[in-house]
């Protein structure tokens, strides 16, 4: 004979959760204070439009502030955001691309192109402590 579950046999849902960027505290998803602030560092992998941007996620608008303030102090380097969208380019599809190539999958001038890739050997040289 079949018995039929009632609500009170339901394990129950898991509550979706966040985690602060700030304090590290985990809290419902419905609580969280969310936003956008400018950052060259930030290139997503699905969606482009949102390069520059880092998703931030606080728990309260207190602590959002304390992240968005820190953004503030960080300067917004273009050729950083260049090079993080050469990487990911890179990263997907065939090594070796053309100029044109990497412009048309970049959208990217080749006087941006070439900017990225020396601000991103000049990093690599400046973490190895060597110079050119």
């Amino acid at each position: 004979m079949w018995k039929r579950k009632g609500r009170k046999d339901r394990a129950p849902r898991p509550v979706p959760v966040e985690l602060c960027d700030l304090c590290a505290r985990v809290f419902p998803q419905d609580e969280s204070v969310t936003g956008y602030v400018p950052d060259s560092s930030a290139v997503q992998a699905a969606q482009e439009r949102f390069d520059g941007l880092r998703l931030i996620t606080a728990c309260s608008d207190g602590h959002f502030d304390v992240i968005k303030e820190g953004y503030t102090h960080r300067p917004f380097v273009e050729e950083e955001l260049w090079a993080g969208k050469l990487t990911r380019v890179l990263a997907e599809g065939p090594p070796a691309l053309s100029m044109d190539q990497l412009g048309c999958r970049t959208g990217l001038q080749e006087p941006q192109i070439r900017a990225a890739i020396a601000w991103h050997n000049e990093r690599l040289r400046e973490q190895q402590g060597t110079d050119p």
